[in-house]
């Protein structure tokens, strides 16, 4: 985390006038951070950057992606009274928020697993704003694939797009953009993702297909000799309820929005020990 991260974040939390912390005597003292649940944990780094930065010395074996049990401590703290309070809500949003995230993508990774062994699960740009990185990264903690951080990674051709220009005049157009980014194409036709592939796109993505129109488009794509040259993604309604149907055609990628904006957070505490 970059300081003035750390520093706006603070500051939000902080405010200017800080009466609640600097009501007790800062003194030095000890502390632990525990989940209250089992999860995967993510935020290690985040949490770190704030202890860090506030004069904190932080202690753990753990990194981002380890499965705890329920009472597993996280960190073993000291530093000043004050200090220790100041961090306490910040570092815990970010541990909880993002720890729920990996352990929601965990479940759905080992889900997909069952059916298949490459599959991809994947995120979306469906993200809080300002917080994206972390949020991704948690993905990621959690066995996922991040997608595209932004809008420069790659470039994708969505129904807007094709509306705007055409399917066809829209794939040439992003032919001409930087060789170094891939094309993925969203579709909503068999027919579509046929002629996305043979005009050369990386990546296909089913947009709102039902596991059976995804089956028939690979079959399909597989008939006409193309199935091996495009990355095919499913995405849009995806969720645990239906994932396992989509992981029964074997798809490439699955992305979920889901995995972040339908994630709950990990009950966790920081308890001062001494």
């Amino acid at each position: 985390m970059l300081i003035k991260e750390v520093e706006s974040f603070i500051e939000e939390d902080l405010g200017y006038d800080d009466v609640s912390c600097t009501v007790v005597p800062d003194k030095p003292a000890e502390a632990i951070i525990f989940t209250k649940e089992a999860c995967t944990v993510a935020g290690i780094k985040e949490a770190e950057s704030i202890f860090c930065y506030l004069g904190i010395q932080a202690e753990t074996t753990l990194k981002d992606g380890d499965c705890l049990k329920e009472g597993e401590i996280i960190f073993r703290l000291k530093g000043g009274a004050v200090s220790l309070l100041r961090a306490e809500r910040l570092a815990l949003n970010f541990l909880g928020h993002l720890s729920g995230i990996a352990t929601l993508t965990r479940t759905c990774v080992d889900t997909v697993r069952k059916f298949s062994e490459t599959t991809r699960v994947a995120c979306t740009r469906k993200t809080t704003p300002g917080i994206r990185k972390f949020e991704k990264l948690a993905v990621a903690a959690g066995g996922g694939d991040t997608h595209r951080f932004n809008l420069s990674d790659s470039v994708m051709i969505k129904d807007n797009h094709i509306k705007l220009m055409g399917i066809e005049a829209a794939i040439e157009a992003a032919k001409k953009t930087s060789f170094t980014r891939k094309i993925e194409v969203e579709v909503e036709s068999a027919e579509n993702a046929v002629l996305a592939a043979e005009m050369g796109s990386d990546i296909i993505m089913l947009d709102n297909m039902q596991p059976e129109a995804v089956q028939k488009t690979l079959e399909i794509l597989k008939g006409k000799g193309i199935r091996n040259s495009v990355i095919v993604e499913a995405s849009g309604g995806i969720s645990q309820e239906n994932l396992e149907d989509y992981a029964k055609t074997e798809v490439d990628v699955i992305s979920m929005g889901s995995l972040i904006h339908k994630s709950r957070w990990i009950d966790m505490s920081l308890e001062i020990i001494s």
